[in-house]
C-alpha cells in the first residue's frame, strides 16, 4: 500500500533485524556524546589533544555516525546494486564486534589508558569493519548492476578499512615503536582518512541517490557525480602525499580547494534535483537533510581559514582546530543523520510491523509512526545548540559552551525519544 522509496524489494533484501540494532546503538551513542559534551565543555577552551576530547570525537565518529551509516548501508546497498545483501551473519558479526569494541576504545581515551582496553577495542573495531567490507564487496561482486553510487560506497568502505587499521597502529604506537615518530604527529592524517575517505565519500554517494529519490526528482547527472568522485579521491591522495613527503602547509590549499569544488558541484546537483522535483512539498526531514548539504561547505571553509592562519601567524590556533572538528561531527554529519533517520527508519519499522498485515485493512503511513512535533523541536534545538557551542569554541566563552551543550543534549534526547517511539511501535488497533 505504501511503496517504500528505498525500493520495492527492500523487505526481501535486508532483514530488519540486521539494521535496527545499528540505529538503536547510534541513538544511544549520540545521547552519550551529548552528555560528555556537557560535562567536558571546559576542555574546548584548551588544546585539541585531550583525553575527553578524544573520547567525544571517537564516540561521535564511531558510536554515532559510523554505526548509523553501517546500519543504513546494509539496507541501502542492496537497493543501489539491485541485489540481495550477501550475508546477514556477517552483518550481525560486524555489529557485535563494533558494539563491544567502541565502549572499550572510548573508555581507553577517556581515562587516557591506551594499553589493552583501547587496543582490544580498536582490534574489535577492525574486525567489525573487515566483516562489513567483505559483506559489501561480495554483495557488489554478485550484482550485475553497476552505478556511480555503488562505486562511491565501495571506495568509502576501503578508506574506512585503511582508517581503522592506521588508527589501531597509532594506538599500539603509544606503547610500542611502530612508527618513526610519535602518534600525535600522524593524527591529522588518520583523521582525514576517515573524514574525507569514509564519511564524505559515503555521504556524497548515498546522498546523491537518496535526495533525488525522496524529492521524487527526475534529475540525473552521473558525469557530474564522477567528477565529484575524482576530485574528492584526488584531494585525499594529494593530502596524504603532502603530509608524508613535504609537510609544507601551504600545499594543503590544493586538496582543500579540490574538496571545496567537489562540494559546490554536489550542492549544484542537489539544487537541480530540488528544482526538478515532482513532489513540490518538502517535508521537515528533507529540509534538515538539505541543510546538511549546506553545512558540508562550512568545515572546508574553516579548514581553509585554519591553513591561512597557520601560514601567516605563530601558534597552534586550537580554537580553529576544535571548531573544524565540531562542524564536522556535530554539524553536517549529525544534520544529515537527523534528517535521513526519519526518512529510512519509519519504512524499516513499517515493513517489520505491517508487511504481513497489509491485506487486513487500512494501514498507517510510515510517516505516522513518529512524532512530527517532537521532530521539529529536535531540529530547532539542534540548530540552536550547534550555533551556540560553535560560537563558544570560536570566541572561547564558557557560558556559550555550557548553553550550547545543554541545548544539544535536549536535541539528542528528543532524537532518542522519537527513535525509541519508532522501534517500540505496536500495530494500530482497528
Amino acid at each position: 500500500m505504501f511503496g517504500s522509496p528505498l525500493g520495492g524489494n527492500v523487505a526481501r533484501t535486508t532483514n530488519y533485524r540486521v539494521v535496527i540494532p545499528f540505529y538503536a546503538y547510534g541513538a544511544i551513542a549520540f545521547l552519550a556524546a551529548a552528555v560528555l559534551l556537557l560535562t567536558s565543555n571546559g576542555s574546548f577552551t584548551g588544546h585539541w589533544f585531550q583525553p575527553h576530547l578524544l573520547a567525544i570525537t571517537h564516540l561521535m565518529a564511531l558510536g554515532w555516525a559510523t554505526m548509523i551509516i553501517l546500519g543504513a548501508s546494509h539496507q541501502l546497498v542492496p537497493v543501489l546494486i539491485e541485489n540481495d545483501l550477501y550475508s546477514d551473519k556477517l552483518a550481525y558479526t560486524s555489529f557485535a564486534l563494533a558494539a563491544v569494541g567502541i565502549p572499550l576504545l572510548i573508555y581507553g581515551f577517556f581515562v587516557f589508558n591506551l594499553g589493552w582496553p583501547a587496543q582490544l577495542g580498536g582490534s574489535l573495531m577492525v574486525g567489525a569493519v573487515l566483516a562489513f567490507v567483505a559483506n559489501i564487496a561480495i554483495s557488489i561482486s554478485k550484482s550485475k548492476r553497476e552505478n556511480v553510487h555503488a562505486v562511491f560506497v565501495f571506495t568509502a568502505t576501503i578508506w574506512l578499512l585503511l582508517t581503522v587499521l592506521f588508527g589501531l597502529a597509532l594506538l599500539f604506537n603509544f606503547t610500542s615503536s611502530v612508527f618513526a615518530r610519535n602518534s600525535l604527529y600522524y593524527l591529522t592524517l588518520h583523521a582525514h582518512l576517515g573524514l574525507i575517505g569514509w564519511f564524505l565519500l559515503l555521504v556524497l554517494g548515498v546522498g546523491s541517490r537518496l535526495i533525488p529519490m525522496f524529492l521524487i526528482s527526475k534529475y540525473k547527472a552521473p558525469r557530474l557525480l564522477w567528477w565529484v568522485f575524482v576530485l574528492v579521491n584526488t584531494a585525499l591522495v594529494l593530502y596524504g602525499l603532502f603530509f608524508l613527503y613535504h609537510q609544507a602547509t601551504v600545499l594543503n590549499y590544493i586538496p582543500a580547494l579540490l574538496v571545496l569544488v567537489a562540494l559546490l558541484l554536489f550542492a549544484h546537483y542537489c539544487r537541480m534535483a530540488y528544482v526538478e522535483r515532482i513532489r513540490k512539498k518538502v517535508d521537515d526531514q528533507m529540509k534538515v537533510s538539505l541543510l546538511a548539504v549546506a553545512l558540508l561547505v562550512l568545515p572546508t571553509l574553516v579548514l581553509i581559514a585554519l591553513i591561512a592562519t597557520l601560514a601567516v601567524t605563530a601558534g597552534d590556533h586550537a580554537n580553529l582546530v576544535l571548531l573544524y572538528g565540531f562542524t564536522i561531527f556535530f554539524g553536517w554529519l549529525t544534520a544529515i543523520i537527523l534528517g535521513m533517520t526519519f526518512k529510512t527508519l519509519p519504512f524499516i519499522v513499517w515493513n517489520k510491523v505491517y508487511r504481513h498485515r497489509a491485506a487486513l485493512g487500512k494501514m498507517p503511513n510510515p510517516k505516522d509512526l513518529f512524532s512530527h512535533p517532537v521532530y521539529k523541536a529536535m531540529g530547532i534545538t539542534y540548530l540552536a545548540g550547534f550555533v551556540l557551542f560553535g560560537a563558544g569554541i570560536l570566541l572561547q566563552v564558557v557560558v556559550l559552551l555550557q548553553a550550547g551543550a545543554v541545548v544539544m543534549l535536549a536535541a539528542a534526547f528528543l532524537y532518542n525519544w522519537n527513535v525509541m517511539k519508532l522501534l517500540t511501535h505496536k500495530p494500530f488497533k482497528k
